[in-house]
C-alpha cells in the first residue's frame, strides 16, 4: 500500500480581544446589519502588540504538538503560510522553530495569501510521500489587522487575526491526504492587492497615510472569481478521487464570506450540515481560516476517522486550490 500523509494533531489560537460589529460602528461608517447581511460576520479577534504573528503561530503549534504527542525536537520541517509576517527576515517559521526549541527542523514561510495553508499542506504531503517518517508542522497564521485601512469600511469589517496548525506524518493506513490541486493567475492580481514592499512604493508614513500599504480589494470582481475558481478546484478533487457530491462528509472552505461559502455549497449540491462555517466568529483570517476550522471541528468531535473531507480556498495573487482527504 502506498504512503499517505495524515494529520495527527491540530491546534489554533486567536487573540483575546473580540471586536463586535457594534464596536465597528464606532470606528467606521457601517452598521451591524450591513456587515451581517453581506458577510455573515458578527465579530472578529484583533491582536495587541504582544500577540504577534509568530506568537499566535507558536501557541497553535504547541496545541497541535500536544494532541499529536510529538515533541518539538522530533519535528523535521516547519512550514508557515502567511502574508503578514512579523518581519521579512527571519521568517515566522524560524521564529516559531526557536520558540518551540525544534532544533532539528528546517523552517520556511510560504506566501500564497488565503490559499497558503493548502499550498503548505501540499508541500508537506510531497515531502512525506518520499520520507514517511518525517514529522511536519504546517501552520496558517495572520495578523491582518496590521494591514487594514480602518477608514475603509469595505475592507476593515472583513478581517480578523488568528492561527491554526496541523502536525503531519506518514501512514500506510487507508486514509490521509488523497490529492492536492493548486492553481494561480497573476494577471488578476490588481483586484486584491497589498503593496507593502513594492519597489516603486517604499515603506513610509506618506504611503501609509494614503492607504497604499493596506489591503485594497475590488469586492464584486473578487467574489465572482472566487466562487468560480473554488468550484472548479472542488470538482477537480472530486473527479481525481472518483467522488460524487454525496461522498463528501465535510466541506472546509476558506472563511471569507458566508455568501461565498453557501453559494459554493449550493453549486456542489451539499446539504447545509456538511458545510463548516465559523466566519461569524472570526471573520476572514486568510491563511489561518481552514486550519482554525479543522481544529474546531476536530476538538468538538465533528470529525470522525473515515470521514471524507474537501478543503477549498481562494486568495490574492490570484491563488486557489483544493485538498481531498480521508480523516
Amino acid at each position: 500500500m502506498s504512503i499517505r500523509s495524515i494529520i495527527i494533531g491540530t491546534g489554533s489560537c486567536v487573540p483575546k480581544r473580540v471586536v463586535t460589529n457594534k464596536e465597528m460602528e464606532s470606528l467606521v461608517d457601517t452598521s451591524d446589519e450591513w456587515i451581517r447581511t453581506r458577510t455573515g460576520i458578527l465579530q472578529r479577534h484583533i491582536s495587541n502588540d504582544r500577540e504577534t504573528n509568530s506568537y499566535l503561530a507558536t501557541q497553535s503549534a504547541r496545541k497541535a504538538l500536544d494532541m499529536a504527542s510529538v515533541l518539538p525536537q522530533d519535528l523535521d520541517l516547519i512550514i508557515v503560510g502567511t502574508m503578514t509576517p512579523d518581519m521579512p527576515m527571519p521568517s515566522v517559521a524560524c521564529l516559531v522553530q526557536n520558540e518551540l526549541g525544534a532544533k532539528k527542523a528546517a523552517a520556511f514561510d510560504l506566501y500564497a495569501a488565503c490559499t497558503s495553508f493548502l499550498y503548505a499542506l501540499s508541500v508537506a504531503d510531497k515531502f512525506i510521500r518520499f520520507a514517511p517518517d518525517m514529522k511536519v508542522l504546517v501552520i496558517g497564521s495572520e495578523v491582518l489587522s496590521r494591514v487594514i485601512n480602518w477608514k475603509d469600511r469595505n475592507t476593515c469589517v472583513l478581517f480578523g487575526d488568528g492561527a491554526g496548525a496541523a502536525v503531519i506524518t506518514g501512514t500506510k493506513e487507508d486514509r490521509g491526504i488523497l490529492s492536492t490541486h493548486l492553481h494561480a493567475d497573476g494577471s488578476l492580481g490588481e483586484l486584491l492587492i497589498l503593496k507593502g514592499l513594492d519597489v516603486d512604493l517604499p515603506p513610509g508614513h506618506s504611503t501609509l497615510e494614503k492607504g497604499q500599504q493596506y489591503i485594497q480589494m475590488q469586492g464584486r470582481e473578487v467574489f465572482k472569481h472566487a466562487v468560480k475558481a473554488m468550484e472548479t478546484a472542488a470538482r477537480e478533487a472530486l473527479e481525481a478521487n472518483k467522488w460524487n457530491e454525496d461522498d463528501v462528509d465535510h466541506l472546509f472552505s476558506h472563511q471569507a464570506n458566508v455568501r461565498i461559502i453557501n453559494f459554493l455549497g449550493e453549486r456542489l449540491r451539499l446539504s447545509q450540515e456538511k458545510i463548516f462555517i465559523n466566519v461569524h466568529k472570526y471573520g476572514n483570517t486568510s491563511a489561518a481560516s481552514i486550519p482554525i476550522c479543522l481544529d474546531e471541528a476536530n476538538r468538538t468531535g465533528i470529525l470522525i476517522p473515515g470521514h471524507r473531507i474537501l478543503m477549498v480556498a481562494f486568495g490574492g495573487g490570484f491563488t486557489w486550490g483544493s485538498v481531498a482527504m480521508c480523516w
